[in-house]
């Protein structure tokens, strides 16, 4: 069965107030911009948003931090837009920050049905507080419990009807493993190819993770 062709606004109207929204990008790239724009544009509001990083106030995630749509986030770092650390200064916006390499294994966790992933990576910090502290062999690891999303909205260069996907270089980061993780994914796709075109060995995300297919603009 082919994946479901939308339009930019038909697939944001799906994504509803206070919804919990996985955005795949890196500072920018590998960003789904339309996507993000619609989502500005419709004003769809106090979302939490997980995420790589905030980007900057002009690019990516960065826009919805600016346009105040976002109640907490879930990312790796702030550093790059200081709206986020303004928002985060007056208690406006909630930011959780999560080691990178920690964060995608909590999404990946999530994608697989996973209950968790054991990490050292903040043992003895203020990152344990409150968490499990588990001895493996004599050394002490925390539980990370998975992450989830009603929705992941993420780019790939191409696609074809069937919803296969072919990232572009680095604009690959975190798109793949979002789409795992989702009830519903949305891909934002530069092309979309009659299916046979692209080859098995060409694809980065197979169709069967993915909801549906925008066109990017």
């Amino acid at each position: 069965m082919a994946v479901r062709l939308l339009n930019v606004e038909e697939a944001i109207k799906m994504i509803p107030d206070g919804a919990i929204v996985m955005i795949g990008g890196f500072l920018g790239v590998g960003s789904p911009n339309t996507l993000i724009d619609e989502i500005i544009k419709q004003k769809r509001s106090n979302l939490t948003i997980i995420a790589n990083d905030t980007a900057f106030p002009d690019k990516g995630v960065g826009k919805i931090i600016v346009n105040k749509l976002a109640k907490k986030v879930i990312v790796s770092h702030i550093g790059t837009n200081p709206e986020t650390q303004k928002q985060m200064i007056e208690r406006f916006l909630e930011v959780e920050l999560v080691p990178q390499g920690t964060l995608v294994e909590k999404i990946r966790a999530g994608g697989l049905g996973l209950g968790g992933i054991l990490t050292p990576t903040g043992v003895g910090t203020i990152i344990a507080e409150g968490k499990q502290i588990m001895n493996i062999e004599g050394k002490d690891y925390m539980l990370e419990l998975p992450l989830k999303a009603d929705f992941a909205i993420i780019k790939a260069k191409r696609s074809d009807c069937n919803g296969n996907l072919v990232y572009s270089l680095t604009a690959r980061n975190f798109n793949p493993i979002m789409a795992t993780a989702a009830s519903t994914v949305i891909a934002e796709v530069e092309e979309i190819l009659p299916v046979g075109t692209i080859s098995p060995d060409e694809v980065h995300t197979p169709g069967i993770f993915i909801d549906y297919i925008v066109k990017s603009r």
